[in-house]
């Protein structure tokens, strides 16, 4: 981290992100999983578009390449992403979701290579993208027997993981002039309508069938307040300070904060093997990455080396 500022930010973000898996397993019990995903970007779409608004001279589309990145972001990021996460939680814990999203940053590798022909997957690359893949055994454990049911919720979340991934990189193919909040702003906000669309189309999921409790009111304002718009704010900062590799441990800090939101508001543990399986999720991101967080992590090692060598 660049100082104590970053870092403490770094925690902050993190610590939302985290939460948030246990506020959406909190939210799932009053609203049915979609639903619940569309009314949480309503409100944070207002907030966002209004930030967007006061902070940036360019956050309104001005051409095809930003309408690209936009269209991008609504469906892959923040419609498919949601819908597949929220549906999946219903099967595991916040913990274990967090720990499978962890994979975004192993697939958008994947995905650059597809996608951006100047990326290419190297021997070593190779291995981690395995050990990725392992992890994410380790977490979902099917059980062979009834394959298809005990594999569904986690599936759905890997998809969710998929999907932002696979928006993450397509993005790079746009070049748009939008501003990072502008872009972000209209992307919630029509994610909401989509996801709206997607809530009508689905079985089970109407106004009816939603139960008001103070829980599940909670849920829907700390996502949409907290976890959404104060923690988009918080990551436009911290991209602006460390750029998207240090970004992407993110990924891997909030697990942890998953774990423990989920052990104390819902009594949910992690086996095991769940922690396994985070840890050689991270070798594998480590291991793809490894050039590119050597580059942007020594800053930091020698810092601390002068440090003691200093006492």
């Amino acid at each position: 981290m660049a100082d104590r500022r970053s870092a403490l930010l770094f925690v902050l973000l993190a610590a939302l992100w985290g939460t948030s898996f246990a506020a959406i397993k909190a939210g799932l019990d009053a609203f049915p999983p979609v639903l619940f995903a569309a009314i949480r970007y309503d409100l944070a779409g207002v907030l966002m578009v209004t930030y967007a608004a006061a902070t940036s001279d360019y956050w309104v589309p001005r051409d095809r390449a930003d309408w690209l990145t936009v269209a991008v972001e609504t469906t892959l990021i923040i419609a498919l992403y949601n819908a597949f996460l929220f549906v999946g939680e219903q099967g595991v814990s916040g913990g274990v979701a967090a720990i499978l999203v962890g994979m975004s940053p192993v697939l958008s590798t994947v995905f650059s290579r597809v996608f951006l022909p100047d990326e290419r997957l190297t021997v070593v690359g190779t291995v981690g993208l395995l050990l990725g893949f392992a992890g994410v055994g380790l977490v979902a454990r099917p059980d062979l027997t009834s394959l298809a049911e005990s594999a569904a919720a986690p599936a759905l979340v890997l998809l969710a993981a998929a999907s932002v991934a696979l928006g993450s990189v397509l993005v790079q193919r746009f070049d748009a002039g939008i501003s990072s909040e502008g872009m972000v702003a209209w992307a919630t906000a029509l994610g909401a309508v989509l996801l709206h669309g997607i809530s009508l189309a689905l079985p089970g999921e109407s106004l009816a069938d939603v139960t008001v409790t103070l829980e599940g009111i909670v849920a829907v304002v700390y996502l949409a307040v907290f976890a959404s718009a104060v923690g988009y704010v918080v990551y436009f900062d911290l991209l602006a300070r460390l750029g998207a590799i240090e970004i992407n441990l993110v990924s891997y800090a909030a697990p942890v904060f998953a774990a423990a939101a989920g052990w104390l508001v819902r009594d949910e543990t992690l086996a095991p093997l769940d922690v396994a399986g985070f840890l050689v999720i991270f070798v594998g991101f480590a291991l793809l990455k490894r050039r590119a967080l050597a580059a942007e992590l020594s800053p930091l090692v020698g810092r601390v080396e002068g440090l003691l060598s200093g006492r």
